[in-house]
């Protein structure tokens, strides 16, 4: 007998799923049942992602989103809800990366990196908390880093920010956990995807942050994105029901 999918008929949201860990996490869920609703800041990348879906029989839809909109954000939630019925999962993964020390780094810049790796998720989540309690429950998950459970040398905002999303999951997870809405945060350490060029002029070029990874990594490699999308997979699925407020590392023991 076959075995049913993993997220048979469940609707999942995904924000900044037009690329890299985005795209995988979108891709994986739709494979194991799921209707994915694929939005990015460039909606023709998101249509990319759908494309990539559809090719492999799974369904879904493709909508421009900027996460730093909050009425837009607020009518996305609203959107998917009325028009399916329900969100079961939220993968808010939206985020930005700015290299330098305090000095390097301007108000401003830390200004954008709390609106996207902290707030933006906040928006959302909040929007979404309505819907998930009125149907019984959910899964949001949180794209924070494991820079959100350690330190790195020269990336204040990035590190201060995903610390912070980080936080924010863990209480959310707290206050929402009687209501069966899970909230969870994704860590991923390196992966080989542009998302990585802030690591990359911080470090010296692109052979420097080879170097880093292969030195410092204990599995002495890059993740890939289907590393993390199986870690998706894990929080969105029931197979993590008694799951909340982890802070799931996958970065092959680099924060050890």
């Amino acid at each position: 007998m076959q075995e049913t999918a993993m997220l048979q008929d469940r609707v999942a949201l995904v924000t900044a799923a037009g690329s890299g860990i985005g795209r995988a996490g979108a891709v994986a869920m739709a494979r194991e049942g799921a209707f994915v609703v694929v939005t990015d800041l460039r909606e023709d990348l998101a249509a990319g992602t759908l494309a990539e879906i559809e090719a492999a029989g799974g369904r879904g839809e493709a909508r421009g989103l900027d996460m730093r909109d909050d009425a837009a954000v607020e009518a996305e939630i609203a959107h998917v809800a009325a028009n399916h019925g329900r969100i079961d999962v939220l993968h808010s993964h939206a985020g930005i990366q700015i290299e330098g020390r305090a000095e390097d780094v301007t108000p401003a810049q830390m200004d954008a990196a709390w609106a996207l790796n902290v707030r933006a998720h906040f928006v959302v989540a909040r929007a979404v908390i309505p819907h998930m309690r009125a149907q019984g429950g959910g899964s949001v998950i949180v794209t924070a880093s494991n820079s959100g459970c350690q330190y790195d040398r020269g990336m204040v905002s990035y590190a201060t920010t995903k610390h912070a999303a980080v936080a924010m999951v863990k209480q959310m997870a707290a206050d929402y956990a009687r209501e069966k809405i899970r909230f969870n945060a994704l860590c991923p350490g390196f992966v080989d995807t542009p998302f990585n060029a802030g690591f990359e002029t911080q470090m010296g070029g692109r052979g420097a942050l080879e170097a880093y990874v292969s030195e410092t990594v204990p599995m002495g490699r890059w993740g890939e994105v289907a590393d993390i999308a199986e870690g998706i997979l894990y929080l969105a699925s029931d197979r993590s029901s008694f799951v909340t407020g982890l802070a799931l590392v996958i970065d092959g023991g680099e924060v050890l």
